[in-house]
């Protein structure tokens, strides 16, 4: 036999559903996880082969950036501590796939972070999402850094510091450890916009902004990447490739081959925009 319950006590269950639905964790709007397989098309000499020495134009380097790019020698990168070295979390999206997943409080189903690793060097990051704070700047810095992260509609919006030295770009240009990321998520279907601004005291004069395109791979998997320093090259110990300032004669061949003048290749805020190219005409410099 069954019983309809009383008016009185249908009221009370609903209220104690509707309190429970309230209580609920909030979720992110938009699910991310899965492996996302990068796209080449966009920025190409920033992705595999790397950019040319001295190609600088359109980036908003100071004087002091544009210094470090101008004494680093290629040759640095043979060296055994160097072979092995991770690419920072702002620069980690410049090739190769990803996998993304979340990881929730067991009991109450909170989000408690999205995880992020990256094919390249086996690197993985967490990006904190239950509200913590940063630690104090004297904390460790390292090269994935340390991310918070929050939902703004369905963009995942995070915010990384606490970064070893890392670099803009993968010919000289160093990135400094003072230096505060913020990155936006977006999936749209089966693509994935990840946009990453850099605001770096030290050695930027504008916030640089860099975006990678990836699409979403069904049977994604991502592979191993094992990395073992070897001797590529004898030199003596303690030899450091460089460049004295004023020497490093290869800055040129950039310019000569595309036909960019000096002023444009060494890069600046004032490069980044469309403006500039009138301005090198009316200097009676004719860029291609």
């Amino acid at each position: 036999m069954h019983f309809l319950p009383r008016p009185k006590t249908a009221r009370r269950a609903l209220l104690v559903l509707a309190t429970a639905l309230m209580s609920l964790p909030a979720f992110g709007q938009i699910n991310l996880s899965g492996v996302w397989q990068n796209l080449l098309d966009e920025d190409f000499p920033d992705r595999l082969a790397g950019p040319e020495l001295g190609d600088y134009a359109g980036l908003p380097i100071n004087a002091a950036d544009r210094l470090r790019g101008e004494t680093w020698d290629a040759s640095l990168i043979t060296l055994p501590d160097y072979q092995c070295r991770v690419h920072p979390s702002d620069y980690a999206s410049a090739f190769a796939d990803i996998r993304i997943w979340e990881e929730y409080d067991r009991e109450s189903q909170n989000l408690i972070a999205i995880h992020l690793h990256h094919f390249a060097w086996g690197t993985e990051r967490t990006i904190w999402m239950d509200g913590r704070p940063h630690p104090p700047d004297y904390a460790l810095h390292t090269a994935m850094g340390f991310s918070t992260g929050k939902w703004e509609g369905d963009i995942l919006t995070v915010t990384t510091d606490h970064l070893k030295e890392g670099w803009f770009r993968r010919n000289g240009l160093a990135r400094s450890d003072k230096a505060v990321v913020t990155e936006h998520f977006i999936r749209h279907d089966n693509g994935l916009t990840w946009v990453t601004v850099v605001d770096d005291p030290a050695y930027l004069e504008e916030p640089l902004f860099r975006s990678r395109d990836y699409t979403f791979s069904v049977a994604g998997q991502i592979a191993p990447y094992p990395c073992e320093s070897v001797e590529e090259i004898i030199r003596p110990r303690g030899v450091i490739p460089h460049h004295l300032p004023g020497t490093n004669t290869f800055l040129k061949e950039y310019q000569q081959r595309h036909g960019i003048p000096e002023d444009a290749a060494m890069g600046g805020a004032k490069t980044m925009y469309p403006e500039y190219r009138s301005k090198l005409k009316g200097a009676g410099v004719q860029p291609k």
